[in-house]
Parts: C-alpha cells; structure tokens; sequence
C-alpha cells in the first residue's frame, strides 16, 4: 500500500517571506532609533559649543572685575582729550584704562567690529578677548563714577555691560551680561575729617 502524501507543513518553520518581512520591519525600527539618536547626538554637541562659548563669556567678565577691583586710577575711554593716565569718570565709555598693583597701564577696549580687547602694555598692542563667535552691540560699554581723584571723595566704582549676540553655527543667541566692580583701595585723603 502506498501511502498519501498530504499537504500539511511537515516542518513549522517561516518562510522567505516572513523572514524578509520581519528583517524588513526590524530595519525601519532600528533606522528611526538611528535617526533619533544621531539628532540627539547633533543637539548635544551643539548645546556643548554654545555653553562653551557662554562659559568664555563668563570668564571674561570674571579677568575683568577682578582685575579692576584691585586697581586705581580708572580712566573712562569716551572719546575725550584727556590723557588716558589721569582718573577720569563717565557715564558711558568703550574702554577703561588703569593702573595694576604692579603700577602697569592695562586697557580694556570695546571695538567697533564687536570684539573686545585687552592691552597690558599701556596701548602699544592689544589682545582680542572674545571669540569671533560673540558679538558685541554698541550698547555695550563701560560706566565710571568717583575716578577723579579727591577732594572727590566716591569711592571709584565700574560698570561693565555687555550685551549681544552669539552666532554659533547658524543659530544667534542674544546675550546680556552685566556686573559692577568697587575698586579696593580706599580713594579718600582723610576719612575722619
């Protein structure tokens, strides 16, 4: 007797098909999580840069109030004819020379392309702080009162303001960065008369 061949599966196993399906669907998932995680590989290394650059901002501002806090004879830079050695006030400048401890002239110097500079060496040469990422606007500046020297008796106080914008890979972040710095030194001839 000859027996019949039926025409069940005598293996449970898938088929091309169903293989080529499930690898199918396995790749679209695994190409969305890609994608995801490469996007947000992208916005951390973006999101790095501009802190970064904020923290160079913040370093800069910090060079700044500490040196001016330990120096005298603040002399603002408005433009006037004044020689940049003697006390000088204003209300809004683009620089501020002064003296060191050590008796060095140092400058801080806003330029009109929206950096800031630093000279150590009396205004001979300049060193650009900010990167070329930041910009500076013209609102920046610096506020000096109670420079001149006594019978003046304020005693010297800065102002920095820095505003402006960050342009970082194609995005700009507006920024505004403000402190205030007491000079140290007592700037009164006689403060028991």
């Amino acid at each position: 007797m000859r027996k019949k061949i039926s025409n069940k599966r005598i293996n449970g196993g898938y088929t091309i098909i169903e293989t080529m399906v499930a690898i199918s669907l396995f790749l679209v998932v695994t190409m969305a999580g890609m994608g995801a995680l490469l996007n947000a590989n992208l916005l951390h290394g973006k999101s790095e840069d501009m802190r970064s650059i904020v923290d160079n901002l913040s370093f800069i501002m910090e060079e700044m109030g500490r040196n001016l806090r330990t120096g005298t004879d603040y002399h603002c830079i408005d433009g006037n004819s004044l020689p940049i050695s003697e006390p000088h006030s204003c209300e809004k400048g683009e620089g501020i020379s002064f003296r060191t401890a050590l008796g060095d002239q140092w400058i801080y110097l806003m330029y009109s392309d929206g950096s800031l500079g630093k000279s150590i060496n009396g205004g001979s040469s300049y060193t650009i702080l900010t990167p070329p990422e930041i910009v500076l606007d013209p609102v920046s500046g610096f506020s000096v009162l109670g420079a001149e020297p006594p019978p003046d008796s304020d005693q010297p106080f800065v102002r920095i303001q820095l505003d402006g914008k960050i342009i970082e890979k194609g995005v700009t972040s507006p920024f505004s960065l403000q402190t205030s710095v007491s000079q140290r030194a007592i700037d009164i001839d006689n403060i028991f008369d």
